[in-house]
């Protein structure tokens, strides 16, 4: 399928689940997350959730981050540029959501790309080659770019890969694993 397709098809059974759904399946994406042997890093970037999009309760992620003792790091969008700013959360940072839903930090301690060591990444949906669909904004992966190349990129998924993404682009960046509720997707080369 082609990512349009699959950002209407994603976004219609998202839009499906029920609240209690979402809350239970996103307390088995974090379980899994939990079994990840990716928690010798220090640096981890993670979304808050759009909740009005039924999105994954990362807060839960971000609870065992904060309990292994590791930093969170939050994006906050510059709409203008089209690109993400990432600053440590602290006990002192202020968020606000944004025109999109978006809670990001307002300010505060800002982070170098090269500094984040795992990154979860939003998506719709994905494909068994670890290519992701997004909203279509790009802002992911412009940011990965930047990242280090061996940054850990972990989607977070309520669905299982589709077979294949049809028109994966050359600025399109894998995926190192997809966590769904059921299973953790490993993507290599």
């Amino acid at each position: 399928m082609f990512k349009q397709e699959l950002r209407s098809l994603y976004k219609s059974k998202r839009n499906s689940l029920t609240s209690n759904e979402v809350e239970a399946l996103s307390l088995s994406i974090a379980n899994n997350v939990l079994g990840l042997e990716i928690w010798d890093y220090d640096n981890y970037h993670i979304f808050f959730p759009i909740e009005k999009n039924n999105e994954i309760d990362t807060k839960l992620i971000i609870q065992a981050i904060q309990g292994k003792d590791k930093n969170v790091i939050l994006p906050k969008l510059n709409l203008a540029k089209k690109t993400l700013l990432n600053f440590l959360l602290t006990d002192s940072t202020l968020l606000k959501q944004n025109e999109l839903g978006i809670v990001e930090p307002q300010s505060g301690i800002l982070i170098d790309e090269s500094q984040i060591e795992v990154v979860f990444v939003p998506l719709l949906s994905f494909d068994k080659k670890g290519h992701r669909v997004g909203y279509g904004g790009g802002y992911y992966d412009r940011f990965l770019i930047k990242c280090k190349p061996s940054s850990i990129k972990i989607g977070v998924s309520f669905f299982d890969p589709v077979k294949e993404i049809l028109d994966v682009g050359g600025t399109d960046v894998r995926l190192s694993f997809c966590i769904t509720p059921k299973k953790v997707y490993e993507f290599s080369g």
